[in-house]
């Protein structure tokens, strides 16, 4: 079976190019795909979804009642293909797709950063400050903790990471002690 980045993006590419065009705009879509990802990755969803005895009009009922909004035209069109494709269960992929073209529309990319220990919003804004002179982007962070980094931090903006954690020190260490 083929991955599920490759899966879902043309139907990320579909959906923004259909976005960008929409009145809504594309801040509305990243929010309604982020709501549909986080429904699609509840297991009871997940499980009534992939229900062979449901039929696809009846998993669009099921799916589109848990939003509790009312969807445009052009949102139900795009769910009811996931679910006529089996697809729906792409969301998340689709949506992380659709939020990463946005962001380079926009020149901006996502910066995922692990650190050891909590950093506060200074230390926070010290980094980013340097990070996006070295990748001339706007870059909008997102902290979390992983203490099995015993020291440093590690960043990843898209496909490229910069490890600065005393892990991956340790672990080129060994590497080179080991060759």
């Amino acid at each position: 079976m083929a991955e599920l980045s490759t899966i879902a993006r043309p139907y990320a590419e579909a959906l923004f190019s259909a976005a960008g065009k929409d009145a809504a705009g594309l801040d509305a879509w990243s929010g309604l795909l982020s709501k549909l990802a986080r429904l699609t990755e509840l297991d009871d969803v997940r499980a009534a979804l992939a229900d062979p005895r449901l039929s696809d009009e009846q998993r669009f009922d099921v799916f589109t009642s848990l939003l509790q909004e009312t969807l445009s035209p052009t949102a139900r069109n795009f769910i009811e293909l996931l679910i006529a494709n089996d697809r729906v269960l792409a969301l998340p992929s689709i949506a992380e797709q659709f939020e990463a073209l946005k962001n380079r529309q926009a020149g901006t990319a996502l910066a995922e950063i692990a650190s050891a220990f909590p950093i506060d919003d200074a230390q926070v804004r010290e980094l980013v400050a340097g990070l996006e002179k070295k990748f001339g982007l706007k870059l909008n962070p997102v902290v979390t903790v992983d203490d099995s980094l015993i020291g440093g931090v590690r960043v990843k903006v898209g496909d490229q990471v910069l490890d600065t954690s005393v892990r991956a020190q340790l672990t080129r260490m060994r590497d080179t002690l080991a060759a």
